[in-house]
């Protein structure tokens, strides 16, 4: 609900105060209450017994006037002889000396002399009379209560009674108000057909008439609390009456208020004490509460603040409990600070070299290019070490790594505005501060020479053979990871050229994202047959005749054209696609081979098996049993290098096809890691010599003879040897002399369709340049 430490204070201080000091205002004002109903009650009490005396002086008074009449002998007399004038005149003349509201007499045979018996309930007031000597009490008359008093008329038998009625009305109430210390109302109610009512003053009050008939009930003689519009003390003081069936109460009331209201002062002023007191305590709490808030809320902010990583400080103002807690938060913060640097500097540097690493790196290139203005170029170098694998494995993993370091250090003494960073274990990239590129690469070229200069490790010079490759960026342009990729992409192409720096060339990168895509169209065209297979024919040179084909796989792209096969191939072996492709060749070299047999030509199809499939089994025995199957004969192209990667495996592999009657051939020999070790071990029929030692056999010089040897090499352990490349009739008959079996070029024909590779072998015919004789000879 309130959100801030030093309101809820305020509030709690205030509303402490101010619940004790309405318990002090409840127990005040209980007590004066208590106090003041105790002080009336005992006023009502008084006052009830004064009334009592008055009640009994008035009654003996108006008895005594009543038997003196009652005795005079010629008043008995006159009532005896019924002379009406006689008794009217003693009664008018006793009536006024009195004082008296009412006299009159009633015979004992019901007359009344004195006053109109309509104005009474004659039979009710002669049973009263008649019941009891000296009858008294209350009794209504015209419907207003009076005090009535007989006395018997004896002459001297019973003869009548004489009567005396005081009315009991507001003046005498008022005459017995006055009695009280107290302003006491009293009233007079007497019982009417149930119902109890006060004839003496004003109309009927329900809940006092039914709270009077409660009191006679329950014979209630003390004063009781009557709550209402008004609160109000009442004492009822039962009054006897003449009608046996009803009742008479004197009715004494006093309202609280009064009561009250000489301790209004007192309340009043506890109210306004109590007021101040709170205001003052609310005033207190607030500023006690603010010198409490504030140090902590000055902590809040500084934490919060510390939580956006800036370099805070709170003041320590005390020496209590909130001043040792900001000595502990500026403590705490100062470790955070500490370890933050120490985080930051592990998170920006190499743990090894000490040199930044690649996400400071970025952070530079971030700042230079939010630096640059426009046509300005930030241009990274990505430096790497050759043959790093082989130095380290000379030199050791500690001096490589320091070896590292040095180069760093050394870059930095040359051109002291760098950043330089270790990217790669053997690569390190320097920031430069030049902004244009060209002007770069000449300093680059200059410093070369400085930079491969040995580095001393161990007491001991070392050689170092560094490769750069440069990118640089405009602003907007590329952002810090991709400016880093092509540094390193720079770095491999300057590897690849043999160069020892070289800057981004972009048209040789190409588009990678699209020879990606190319991977699953490829798997597409494979899956919907629109690859195809071209046939290269391959001569047998002593018979003249074509003995096998060489399958190639060809793709015509719908939308891109022709694709040159090392592209799809090579991405093909690169992508792990190679086996989808080779499943098709394989299975389509069987259809096409079929096809050759039934247009009647038998020939030996070759197909080239890429050297990531060699060492697979599953591919092994998938490809025995598709030819099995068919009853092919198929020749599996293989490169020698292919064995080097995994040989125990691919041998053995190669001796299942040996052993399942599938020749293998040994292509493009001579153009890479070739090895008579590995060559005396493979089970092979056939060597494939590379173009390039073939299409040079005229000039006469090394290539024939290297030709020569391998084609008595491969005699010697078992193959035929097939020359690829032969594009002229000079070179068909250098090989024929030489003894090789198969020649395969354009001379002889280029790879053609399936179609008209049936045409071409229906019409094939040829005379070969070499006589038998002349071969022999050779």
């Amino acid at each position: 609900m309130f959100q801030r430490l030093q309101t809820k204070l305020t509030v709690l201080y205030a509303g402490l105060f101010a619940l004790a000091l309405s318990v002090v205002a409840v127990a005040v004002y209980v007590a004066i209450t208590s106090n003041a109903q105790r002080t009336v009650r005992q006023e009502m009490a008084g006052s009830g017994a004064v009334f009592d005396r008055v009640w009994a002086l008035r009654t003996q008074r108006l008895h005594d006037g009543a038997e003196l009449l009652s005795r005079d002998f010629g008043f008995r007399a006159a009532v005896a002889t019924h002379d009406r004038p006689t008794v009217e005149s003693a009664i008018a003349n006793l009536r006024q000396r009195l004082g008296l509201d009412l006299a009159f007499t009633v015979g004992v045979d019901g007359e009344v002399v004195g006053l109109d018996p309509a104005r009474l309930n004659l039979e009710t007031l002669w049973s009263a009379l008649d019941a009891e000597d000296g009858a008294q009490g209350v009794f209504t008359i015209d419907n207003k209560p009076y005090q009535l008093i007989s006395a018997p008329i004896l002459s001297p038998t019973l003869t009548g009674w004489i009567v005396f009625a005081a009315r009991l009305d507001e003046p005498e109430m008022l005459a017995l108000e006055k009695l009280s210390a107290i302003r006491l109302d009293a009233q007079v109610f007497d019982q009417r057909s149930g119902h109890w009512v006060s004839a003496d003053r004003g109309p009927v009050d329900k809940p006092l008439a039914a709270f009077v008939g409660r009191a006679m009930h329950d014979k209630l003689l003390e004063p009781v609390l009557l709550r209402g519009g008004a609160d109000s003390l009442v004492l009822v003081k039962p009054i006897k009456a003449l009608d046996r069936g009803g009742g008479a109460a004197l009715v004494l009331r006093y309202p609280m208020a009064q009561a009250m209201a000489p301790y209004r002062p007192l309340m009043a002023a506890v109210l306004i004490v109590g007021l101040l007191g709170a205001t003052l305590v609310a005033a207190a709490s607030w500023a006690l509460s603010r010198g409490l808030a504030k140090p902590i809320t000055a902590l809040d902010i500084a934490a919060r603040r510390l939580q956006r990583g800036e370099d805070v400080t709170v003041e320590v103002t005390t020496r209590d409990e909130i001043g040792r807690l900001a000595e502990s938060f500026n403590l705490m913060a100062a470790e955070i600070r500490e370890r933050e640097a120490e985080m930051i500097r592990q998170a920006l540097h190499d743990g090894e070299t000490g040199l930044p690493n690649r996400r400071a790196l970025e952070r530079a290139i971030e700042k230079r290019l939010a630096a640059v203005g426009p046509g300005e170029q930030v241009i990274i170098a990505a430096i790497g070490f050759d043959r790093f694998t082989q130095v380290r494995a000379a030199i050791g993993y500690e001096l490589a790594t320091e070896l590292v370091a040095k180069l760093g250090q050394r870059i930095f003494e040359i051109a002291p505005g760098v950043l330089v960073a270790r990217m790669t274990t053997s690569i390190i990239c320097v920031v430069s501060d030049s902004n244009n590129l060209d002007d770069l690469l000449k300093i680059v070229e200059e410093a070369l020479p400085a930079l491969e200069a040995p580095i001393e490790l161990g007491g001991e010079p070392v050689d170092v053979h560094i490769t750069q490759g440069l990118a640089a960026t405009t602003l907007g342009e590329l952002d810090a990871a991709r400016l880093i990729e092509r540094s390193l992409i720079a770095l491999d192409q300057a590897r690849a050229a043999h160069r020892k720096f070289m800057a981004f060339d972009a048209a040789a990168y190409g588009d990678p994202s699209a020879n990606l895509s190319l991977m699953s169209e490829m798997l597409e065209a494979v899956r919907k047959g629109e690859l195809y297979l071209n046939h290269q024919p391959k001569l047998d040179l002593r018979t003249g005749a074509i003995t096998g084909v060489e399958a190639l796989a060809r793709w015509n792209h719908p939308t891109r054209g022709f694709i040159r096969p090392d592209l799809f191939v090579g991405m093909a072996e690169e992508t792990g696609h190679i086996r989808a492709l080779t499943d098709y060749v394989l299975a389509q070299a069987i259809e096409d081979q079929a096809r050759l047999r039934a247009a009647g030509h038998d020939v030996l199809m070759s197909v080239n098996i890429s050297g990531r499939l060699i060492d697979d089994h599953a591919f092994a025995q998938y490809a025995i049993a598709q030819v099995a199957a068919a009853g092919a004969r198929l020749c599996f192209e293989i490169t020698e290098t292919a064995v080097i990667g995994n040989p125990d495996v691919a041998l053995s592999v190669l001796d299942r096809l040996a052993e399942a009657d599938i020749p293998v051939s040994i292509d493009d020999y001579g153009s890479g890691l070739s090895s008579l070790a590995y060559l005396k071990q493979i089970r092979a029929d056939e060597l494939k010599i590379d173009k390039a030692f073939v299409t040079s056999l005229e000039a006469g010089d090394k290539d024939a003879l290297l030709v020569k040897s391998t084609i008595d090499l491969a005699h010697s352990l078992g193959m035929k040897v097939t020359a690829e490349g032969v594009e002229t009739r000079e070179g068909l008959a250098a090989l024929q002399l030489m003894g090789c079996d198969l020649a395969q070029g354009y001379h002889v024909a280029k790879p053609m369709g399936l179609e008209k590779l049936i045409a071409f072998l229906g019409e094939w015919s040829i005379e070969l340049p070499a006589r038998d004789d002349a071969r022999k000879t050779a």
